[in-house]
């Protein structure tokens, strides 16, 4: 009998340790999601983009930040900057080489507060090949909402700048500029 309740003790343990972390999952909503970056043209204009297919987990305790995780996928494919002609140069060997490196990924290492509504994100963004830590600034999450279809949303808005050089992407040299300013945009629904 004392088996048969600390089985049933050890299940029960289980399947509330589950149901919390189902209640603090939250998934990407891709068509409302998007990867934005900025990069400077032979010094004189801003050139914009962005990756339109987006995807990723994140893991949120309001109470918490530092049980907070975030994984994201980009498909690198995706870039679209509206030209047509520089979007197959961004996808070549000479910039992001998506034959070969079909996807961006971000893996969080950490997270921690930052101020009322904000938090930091340290993790290791995959680019080109190449991972290097960077710190995602991060305004939000906003309150979670419930949709009409029962879903709960919730969204983000986080920045961040990197040095493409740091990642191989050296196309362009001296007409593109090393710095890009990158903005995700992100909504996030749980059943």
């Amino acid at each position: 009998m004392s088996r048969f309740l600390s089985a049933f003790a050890i299940v029960f343990l289980l399947t509330l340790s589950a149901a919390s972390q189902d209640r603090n999952t939250w998934q990407m909503d891709p068509p409302h999601s998007s990867a934005q970056f900025s990069v400077r043209h032979l010094g004189v204009s801003t050139v914009r983009g962005a990756f339109t297919k987006v995807s990723g987990t994140v893991q949120y305790d309001a109470n918490d930040p530092s049980k907070d995780s975030l994984q994201a996928t980009i498909d690198a494919t995706s870039v679209d900057t509206r030209v047509e002609m520089r979007d197959n140069d961004l996808r070549s060997s000479n910039y992001l080489d998506v034959q070969k490196y079909p996807t961006i990924t971000f893996v969080s290492k950490k997270v921690e507060a930052a101020g009322s509504g904000k938090l930091k994100i340290t993790g290791d963004l995959t680019i080109h090949g190449v991972t290097k830590e960077v710190v995602l600034d991060v305004d939000g999450p906003s309150a979670p909402i419930k949709d009409p279809w029962g879903n709960q949303r919730m969204g983000v808005s986080a920045t961040t700048t990197i040095n493409r050089m740091d990642f191989g992407v050296a196309g362009g040299k001296g007409m593109i500029g090393d710095d890009i300013s990158i903005t995700l945009d992100i909504e996030m629904t749980r059943k």
